[in-house]
């Protein structure tokens, strides 16, 4: 064998060891990683039937139910709890209807509310906390990793990746359904008055001193600074004040959710994200009287929002921001959303010293019409207001906002107004398709500057108003008129007050069609 020969074979041997130390590496790698998903997803599980729940409409189910919470959570020990996977699972199962006033989350927790199964909320006062504050069906309060579902089974707690997932077509329908998904129920009616097709009059608990005005009511799920929040395939029902409220929380996931309110109650809001950031909203369902997703910063700034693939209707308006806007809102994005006989569409209603900026709306198909004059909105698709709330309020800036691919069909035209000292400023309006038509016979001409600033104004119809706005860009913008819309009219009114040589037009369009001959083309 000659020298060369050998060194081939030296070379051969010593590569032989290199591969076998390297396999050996690979399975003792793939050993811990399969042990990590393994211990991922070892869930403990609590039935509340072990805890005497009785699930029948009519027992009082809160201590059992709690009971569960409180034992199950404290079965995952220190280790498990630097997992975020480990969770306790608090199950509700089927058939079952269960009675109670306010749940108390703890932190590693699912509330699995098994399809056929559902949570009704008490309407008795003396069922809730003393404090208005904490008037909730179901509180997180100071957890981290909380989950609430309705699905078949817990194991997608972990599998929705919204960064991924926002961007795929995903599945074809959004929100939840009644066959295979659990519910919440608040049983709003409860708290009815006198029922009104215009507006429902409403209880409040306003007799204890711990709230005051006539929207003491509890609210469906409160989550107040927490971390890590998911909720998905569950039916929200009936609220009879606000549905989902989420405040000074971090990393919030909201998917395949149904909302389905009393479209004649107020104050019944879909999803209010208050001072909390980096939130992801996804094909959800949203049918309510009042406000469907609806960011506020009362306690601090809200950014990283971002919502797609919604289906909305409401009294009120689809996608409002405020008006509680005391910090800044940025960073946020709402492509792909549905807005179905509203008052209002997008509403942007900044009221105190925060700003709002680097906003994109994209890809909405928008219907409003007309409401009674008691709900805020007079039919605007896209609604731009700044104003100040009260004379000693020092208004802040909207600005960079854009609306990409918007079609709307509507009753009242787009309304822009930084009015009274509130800046509006770098507005972009690209590919915006406006069919103005009348469906109902509601009057008209009406500027709407509720909250605060000068109420309602009476004001000419326009398909475009625009009221101190310092640099708008209009590109590609069509405007259909229906014969049907009353007189006067006109297509865009630029107030005095506006700088005219920061408005832009490129391929503005103004057509007298009507909406049955646009909507067949």
């Amino acid at each position: 064998m000659s020298q060369l020969t050998r060194f081939e074979l030296q070379l051969t041997l010593s590569m032989a060891q290199e591969m076998r130390t390297s396999m050996v590496l690979i399975f003792f790698l793939i050993f811990l990683f399969l042990q990590s998903v393994f211990v991922a997803h070892a869930d403990i599980s609590c039935n509340v039937l072990d805890f005497g729940a009785k699930g029948d409409g009519v027992s009082y189910d809160t201590p059992a139910i709690q009971q569960a919470i409180d034992t199950c959570s404290g079965r995952i020990n220190d280790e498990e709890k630097k997992n975020a996977n480990a969770m306790a699972v608090i199950f509700l199962p089927a058939p079952g209807r269960y009675l109670t006033g306010t749940l108390f989350l703890r932190s590693h927790t699912i509330l699995h509310i098994s399809p056929g199964a559902t949570l009704l909320g008490s309407s008795s006062q003396d069922h809730y906390a003393a404090y208005g504050s904490t008037w909730y069906l179901v509180l997180a309060a100071n957890v981290t990793d909380v989950g609430i579902t309705g699905s078949v089974d817990t194991k997608s707690y972990a599998d929705f990746d919204p960064k991924t997932d926002m961007g795929l077509p995903g599945p074809a329908h959004v929100g939840a359904t009644s066959s295979n998904t659990g519910a919440i129920d608040g049983q709003s009616s409860k708290f009815v008055v006198s029922f009104n097709s215009i507006k429902n009059v409403m209880v409040s608990w306003n007799k204890t001193g711990s709230c005051s005005g006539d929207e003491c009511r509890p609210r469906l799920l409160g989550f107040l600074d927490c971390e890590r929040i998911h909720i998905w395939d569950i039916q929200l029902l009936n609220p009879a004040y606000w549905c989902t409220h989420v405040v000074r929380s971090n990393d919030v996931t909201i998917h395949h959710v149904s909302i389905l309110g009393d479209f004649d109650t107020p104050n019944n809001d879909g999803i209010d994200i208050d001072s909390s950031n980096n939130t992801y909203i996804y094909r959800c369902k949203i049918d309510t009287g009042d406000d469907a997703i609806c960011p506020k910063t009362y306690y601090g700034p809200v950014h990283n929002l971002t919502a797609s693939h919604c289906w909305i209707r409401t009294k009120s308006c689809g996608v409002k921001f405020g008006s509680a806007t005391y910090y800044d809102f940025y960073g946020i994005k709402f492509n792909q959303i549905t807005i179905a006989d509203s008052h209002r569409g997008i509403g942007l209603q900044l009221r105190d010293s925060g700003n709002i900026y680097d906003v994109v709306f994209s890809n909405f198909n928008i219907m409003t019409r007309y409401y009674d004059v008691s709900w805020w909105g007079r039919a605007e698709p896209i609604y731009l207001t700044s104003c100040p709330r009260s004379s000693s309020t020092v208004a802040g800036s909207i600005y960079n906002i854009s609306f990409v691919n918007i079609t709307a069909v509507s009753e009242n035209g787009i309304f822009m107004s930084g009015k009274d000292g509130g800046l509006l400023r770098n507005v972009v309006l690209e590919n915006v398709k406006l069919h103005l038509h009348r469906i109902t016979n509601y009057t008209g001409g009406l500027l709407d500057y509720r909250p605060g600033c000068q109420g309602l104004v009476e004001h000419q119809n326009s398909g475009i108003f625009v009221e101190q706005v310092s640099g708008l860009l209009l590109n590609n913008v069509q405007v259909f008129l229906d014969p049907n819309i009353s007189t006067p009219f006109v297509p865009i009114d630029i107030a005095p007050s506006t700088l005219k040589e920061n408005i832009k037009f490129m391929n503005f369009s103004l057509l007298y069609q009507t909406y049955a001959l646009i909507r067949q083309s």
